[in-house]
């Protein structure tokens, strides 16, 4: 979690009612706070300050794609959760590869779009199933070969284990764990999809089917 407790939200969308909504939500809960809004990614960079975590709408009237507002984004320092109707997963593939955190749907309980906003702001990954669903059905989604035992460690390291508790429990050295670590990771960079964090490899890891689709925000993340 990072060292200040409020999260400081904006939201990025050519549309008033998303806004109003999300607005009247934070102000439910103290520790979020609304931070601003813009029509688009420019707009908010050059009129609000401070922002933690981006809501981004997927579709916007200046003609800018969803990979380019995340890299500019990401570039900022701000993080970035989708949200979106779903209906057009082209769009959320888009975002998707410029390393969006996750995505939230405009439809989604009260709940889980705060789950959302407090899982990105920790650093963890928003991977609903719609996220899921539109990565997996991505036709420039390269896939990548990985042998028994290098799948074994991607498995439990994107699972949350250290690479000393890998080590341990597949019985081999810590120097090899990361040794196979680095191979992992180059094997992602040969197919075009990084995986430079360990945030990173889980996302890899579940788009390639190595750990299971995770469940939907909100059935166990009550704050």
């Amino acid at each position: 979690m990072k060292a200040d407790p409020v999260c400081r939200v904006a939201m990025i969308d050519d549309h008033q009612s998303p806004v109003w909504g999300i607005k009247a939500l934070l102000s439910r809960h103290d520790d979020l706070v609304f931070a601003g809004h813009s029509d688009t990614v420019s707009g908010l960079l050059s009129g609000v300050d401070g922002v933690d975590v981006v809501l981004l709408d997927l579709r916007l009237t200046d003609g800018t794609t969803p990979r380019e507002n995340v890299l500019r984004l990401t570039d900022a320092g701000i993080t970035t959760v989708v949200y979106t109707s779903g209906e057009w997963p082209e769009l959320l593939r888009s975002a998707a590869r410029a390393g969006v955190l996750g995505v939230v749907l405009k439809s989604a309980p009260e709940a889980e779009v705060v789950s959302a906003i407090r899982r990105a702001f920790s650093g963890d990954a928003v991977l609903t199933t719609e996220w899921a669903a539109a990565v997996d059905s991505d036709p420039a989604l390269a896939g990548v070969d990985l042998s028994p035992q290098l799948s074994r460690v991607l498995t439990l390291y994107a699972s949350g284990e250290t690479s000393a508790r890998v080590a341990e429990l597949m019985g081999i050295h810590p120097d090899t764990v990361n040794d196979y670590l680095k191979r992992i990771r180059q094997k992602y960079i040969d197919a075009g999809r990084p995986a430079k964090t360990k945030l990173d490899l889980f996302k890899r890891a579940v788009e390639d089917g190595w750990l299971p689709t995770p469940r939907r925000l909100g059935e166990h993340d009550a704050h």
